[in-house]
């Protein structure tokens, strides 16, 4: 059975409560997913599934970087299915969503994530561009960017986020 990929609307509401606290179990991320779904800010929110099942959910979030004048979003949260973890669905989501962002003109995504798992994909460690919040320090090289142009002007600054992401505890 093929894995097919959509963007997500109010009728997928059901599999996405479903999908997080499964993929999460110790952490309760519906409240910002909800508030990402239902706010203007987003820019992406693709599932992966099969015979309509949602294995896999990933939103990306419309922010800016002062003085930057390109599309900037930050990548999360990314929830798998345990059943579905480690078969390839999380990769297949973000590359299909990473080619989407840039046919839309994306010029730059940022993740807060394992570095092992990002950099598969191309994302570097940021130094040039803070998260909105200061992270704990073990966590720096978590920090990362993918530049989806190759025109992009060199940047420096801090992430500006929506109000969603406007919490210090998302972050620490």
């Amino acid at each position: 059975m093929e894995t097919e990929f959509r963007e997500s609307g109010a009728a997928d509401d059901a599999g996405i409560d479903n999908l997080y606290p499964q993929a999460f179990p110790e952490e309760d991320l519906l409240p910002l997913v909800h508030e990402l779904l239902r706010s203007d800010c987003l820019g992406l929110s693709l599932l992966a599934l099969r015979d309509n099942n949602v294995l896999g959910h990933l939103a990306f979030t419309n922010c800016s970087v002062p003085g930057l004048n390109a599309r900037v979003v930050l990548l999360g949260p990314l929830a798998v299915a345990p059943n579905f973890q480690k078969q390839g669905v999380g990769t297949a989501l973000i590359n299909e969503s990473l080619q989407r962002l840039k046919e839309r003109g994306v010029a730059r995504v940022q993740v807060l994530g394992d570095p092992g798992y990002y950099q598969r994909f191309g994302f570097e460690r940021d130094t040039n561009v803070a998260p909105p919040y200061r992270l704990p320090e073990d966590w720096a090289d978590a920090w990362r960017y993918l530049d989806l142009r190759t025109d992009n002007e060199a940047v420096r600054g801090v992430l500006d986020v929506p109000a969603p992401w406007r919490r210090e505890e998302l972050w620490t």
